[in-house]
């Protein structure tokens, strides 16, 4: 009988397989089987020693069955005004994706489902007159984890009772509310 997968082992194996994607991963003289190992990120072009170093990476953050990749990279004024920054980004994206599903399932030898959740969000911010910084998010579902709250479901419920008792303290208008202890005022 096979082992059912839990949602600790999906966010376990999501979270080994970003921490495969380290910068010099993609070189064949650190990788275990000695093959390359290409991530679509832009500072595994070039060569580290004679090229300028791009800094670019990502993160990914997981928040119920929802997996959101963060991308922050170094890009310049001519980048950011070329018509298809945008579908470059979305590139990044859809190869970072391909490498976590791609090392999730060498690690796991399971199967991962990332179905994109709309259009990356995409913020630039101005370094210099020449370089600028992006910092990009996009979110996933992630398939196989069913029946779990999300945590904006679960902070909804319990500040909805929280305020409604908070509000309640010190109504004279509804029966059985109580007031606060550190009224002194006499009627």
């Amino acid at each position: 009988m096979a082992k059912k997968t839990t949602v600790y082992d999906i966010i376990q194996g999501i979270n080994q397989a970003a921490a495969n994607a380290y910068d010099g991963a993609h070189d064949k003289r650190f990788t275990q089987d000695g093959k390359e190992a290409k991530l679509g990120l832009r500072r595994e072009e070039g060569c580290p020693i004679i090229d300028s170093r791009v800094m670019d990476g990502f993160k990914v953050k997981v928040s119920g069955n929802i997996l959101t990749i963060n991308y922050q990279s170094e890009v310049s004024l001519t980048e950011i005004h070329e018509n298809n920054f945008e579908t470059d980004i979305e590139r990044k994206f859809r190869d970072i994706v391909k490498f976590l599903k791609k090392e999730y399932t060498s690690i796991t030898s399971n199967k991962l489902a990332l179905t994109s959740q709309g259009d990356a969000s995409i913020h630039v911010q101005s370094m210099s007159r020449i370089r600028s910084w992006v910092n990009a998010a996009k979110s996933y579902k992630i398939g196989g984890m069913k029946d779990l709250e999300t945590d904006r479901e679960i902070s909804n419920d319990r500040l909805d009772d929280s305020v409604k008792k908070w509000l309640a303290i010190g109504k004279d208008k509804y029966p059985g509310t109580k007031k606060p202890e550190n009224v002194k005022v006499k009627k």
